[in-house]
């Protein structure tokens, strides 16, 4: 027995040595390499991640002091170590030992050791700009939010990890080696920052190659080749331009894009969709006309360019080495772009130099993150001050500059100069405003997007509402679109249809658990876990097990997320496994006890096992971490329904509406609760929330029923044609 277990570690030893050689560091490319290696060393891809020394370290750490909501941070040196005392995770003040730098430019952050192979990103933060930039000072990235201990966004909380949050992008071949059963991280990397076998992948093959041309590899023995055409990119031959601009946005959006992470085996060559899951152009990450909003890097807001349509890359812009623009300034648009005709005030109608006529002002207006960091939107659109008229939220190029003035004077201004307001690609923003809001003609904008020549990320994220409208019509389209050729539209297809009745999806879903692309897949067994086994066939039961076991595989590989522990409860729960369910509740609550979904779900597990008052208990305590928390009030309510205690239903029912009135669903529970007794009190509520929700069908239904109730017929029967004309809606 020993033997065959010293065999099996040599083995494993052999294997993992010959792995490790796949990664052969950059040292080894800079004989043949010079001048790129040289553009890379200094770039922020070189200097991602450092260990914290004299010439790492940038802040100051000559005995300064930082103070934060009276919470005092200072920052000296000891024994030639960079130290800190700051608020740990109980609050108190502690003595921490600063491991690595996090990035240079405009700011850099620092990272602590903690138990458990943990390393944590410190919340102060040193502004790395010049003094003339306002920068050579300590900050505080939340500075807007008093953020203590227990918080999530606490630089000791799971939101400020490095191994989950931002380990995969600042180091080469890292493997985050989580381990599940000792709730540890044991994370490696072959090079600290983000090296050359980064983006080119593993040269110990090229190495081979380059010793031994004769051999037989493909791409000179890297796993993809990065090399374009010579000509100009709007020449390339087709094919080849859509081959080079698909290889280098997946190695480019590993990192450059807001996603999920499903393993840590990406090697540069495998598409990006087989091992992350990007964001939509969700509400609070982008605005409603696709700009960006929220830290969402610039993946997505590519995807709805021009640009990206007619094949440019990002190192048609971007020097793919030192990282900086193929130019200064607005010169790096002219390498395709005819200067003499975007220079000229015919186009920009602006003072010549002056920040108006700039093409990046204008169509890359910039958002500023983590406090200092100045970041242009890529979607490169035309500016549209008509869309802040008619969606206030919105920002526009032009008054991002005149402040002194309003979205209307800008928008005469344009129709004054152009005859009329220039669209552009990007014209989804009343479609993607009413599907938020659910108003009453999102059905309709919805399809007006699904018809038109909008960007591909556009219609991925309107298909996915397709389920809030089960009719007929949207049975069909969902179909269609789980047919489309990109994986983000079938994906959003599957989650709409998820909302038909199980007869109509259920063989459609199954059909997509054969998808060639992971994260298609991975939703279609999702859906599908609930399935009971011993009721499908058995090639049936085969493609759902195979598929269950990716889709385990992807949840246990971020167990240490509560958002995981949840989907992992659910999973158990199908598969019977109640004790293990329980288990991945509790540990849920015990990585993030402000994460509502899990008292909401162990609750209702709890009834389900016929535990009603620990279900109780568990959203009390909720609610007592998180007492203006709305979904907890009215689970609450729900849960007094149940058991017939219909004053206190109300109350909790009636906190829940007035907590979160943009809640269609709140108000027409609350209403339902009150119309047991009093029909009146019900229209009141339902006619408030019509005023923000014409489009929802529940409270248009209601108030037909209501009225009829109390008997003004003239009125229920308004109300009632707005019901058949939601459920007959027409695209023309």
């Amino acid at each position: 027995m020993i033997q065959k277990m010293l065999l099996l570690l040599l083995t494993l030893t052999a294997l993992f040595a010959e792995n490790s050689k796949d990664y052969v560091g950059d040292k080894s490319c800079v004989e043949c390499h010079q001048s790129e290696f040289k553009a890379w060393k200094g770039s922020h891809h070189d200097l991602a991640m450092m260990e914290a020394n004299e010439d790492s370290v940038k802040a100051d750490f000559n005995n300064t002091t930082f103070n934060y909501n009276g919470i005092i941070s200072s920052f000296y040196k000891k024994d030639g170590k960079f130290m800190v005392e700051t608020d740990g995770p109980d609050g108190k003040l502690h003595t921490y030992e600063i491991s690595y730098t996090f990035g240079i430019y405009p700011l850099q952050q620092y990272m602590i050791k903690f138990p458990g192979g943990r390393l944590q990103v410190l919340d102060p933060t040193w502004d790395n700009r010049s003094k003339a930039e306002g920068g050579q000072r300590w900050y505080h990235i939340h500075k807007d939010d008093n953020v203590t201990a227990g918080d999530p966004l606490h630089w000791t909380g799971p939101n400020m990890n490095w191994n989950y949050m931002c380990a995969d992008c600042h180091s080469t071949n890292l493997k985050k080696n989580y381990d599940v059963e000792k709730k540890e991280y044991h994370t490696t990397w072959d090079s600290i920052n983000v090296s050359c076998e980064a983006c080119h992948g593993p040269a110990a093959s090229h190495l081979s190659w380059v010793k031994n041309k004769e051999l037989n590899v493909t791409n000179k023995g890297f796993p993809l080749t990065l090399t374009k055409p010579k000509n100009k990119w709007r020449d390339r031959n087709a094919t080849l331009k859509s081959y080079i601009q698909k290889k280098e946005l997946d190695v480019c959006a590993k990192c450059h894009s807001r996603r999920s992470q499903l393993d840590d085996d990406f090697v540069a060559g495998n598409a990006f969709h087989d091992h992350y899951l990007p964001v939509g152009l969700e509400e609070g990450l982008y605005f409603p006309d696709g700009k960006i909003e929220d830290e969402v890097y610039v993946y997505n807001s590519f995807l709805q360019s021009e640009m990206y349509a007619q094949g440019v890359t990002c190192s048609d812009c971007h020097d793919a080495h030192s990282l900086e623009r193929k130019g200064v300034g607005d010169k790096v648009c002219f390498s395709c772009h005819q200067s003499a005709t975007y220079t000229a005030p015919t186009h920009h109608k602006h003072k010549t130099g002056s920040k108006g006529a700039s093409c990046i002002s204008c169509h890359m207006p910039a958002r500023t993150y983590m406090g200092v960091d100045s970041r242009n939107d890529h979607s490169f659109r035309v500016p549209r001050p008509d869309v802040s008229m008619e969606h206030k939220e919105v920002p526009n190029a032009c008054n991002l500059c005149h402040t002194d003035k309003d979205a209307t004077w800008a928008t005469d201004a344009m129709k004054k100069w152009y005859g009329e307001v220039p669209v552009g690609k990007q014209n989804f923003s009343h479609a993607l405003s009413s599907l938020r809001s659910n108003a009453v003609d999102a059905p309709k904008s919805l399809y007006s997007v699904l018809t038109s020549d909008a960007p591909k990320i556009a219609k991925a994220t309107v298909t996915t509402y397709l389920g809030n409208y089960p009719t007929k019509q949207t049975y069909t389209t969902t179909l269609q679109m789980l047919r489309n050729s990109d994986p983000m539209v079938r994906r959003s297809a599957l989650m709409a249809l998820e909302a038909f009745p199980l007869k109509l999806r259920i063989k459609e879903t199954f059909k997509m658990l054969e998808d060639s692309v992971s994260v298609v897949r991975l939703e279609a067994a999702r859906q599908l876990s609930s399935l009971p086994m011993g009721n499908l066939e058995k090639a049936q039961k085969e493609a759902l097990t195979k598929a269950l076991n990716e889709y385990k595989a992807s949840l246990l590989f971020t167990a240490e997320r509560p958002e995981t522990q949840l989907s992992l409860a659910r999973l158990y729960t199908v598969e019977g496994k109640m004790k293990k369910a329980k288990e991945a509740y509790v540990e849920a609550l015990r990585l993030q006890p402000m994460f509502v979904p899990a008292y909401i779900n162990y609750s209702h597990f709890l009834q389900t096992q016929g535990k009603e008052l620990e279900a109780k208990e568990v959203l009390e305590n909720g609610i007592k971490v998180l007492p203006k928390m709305a979904m907890l009030h009215h689970t609450l309510g729900l849960w007094y329904v149940r058991a017939k205690e219909s004053k206190k239903a109300e109350v909790s029912l009636k906190h829940a509406r007035d907590l979160d009135k943009n809640n269609a669903r709140f108000s027409y529970v609350y209403a339902i609760s009150l119309g047991a007794h009093d029909a009146k009190a019900a229209i009141v509520v339902l006619e408030e929330a019509y005023a923000r929700h014409q489009g929802d069908m529940s409270i248009v239904s209601g108030l037909a029923y209501y009225y009829k109730q109390v008997g003004n017929v003239k009125k229920s029967e308004m109300y009632e044609k707005k019901v058949k004309a939601l459920q007959n809606f027409s695209v023309r």
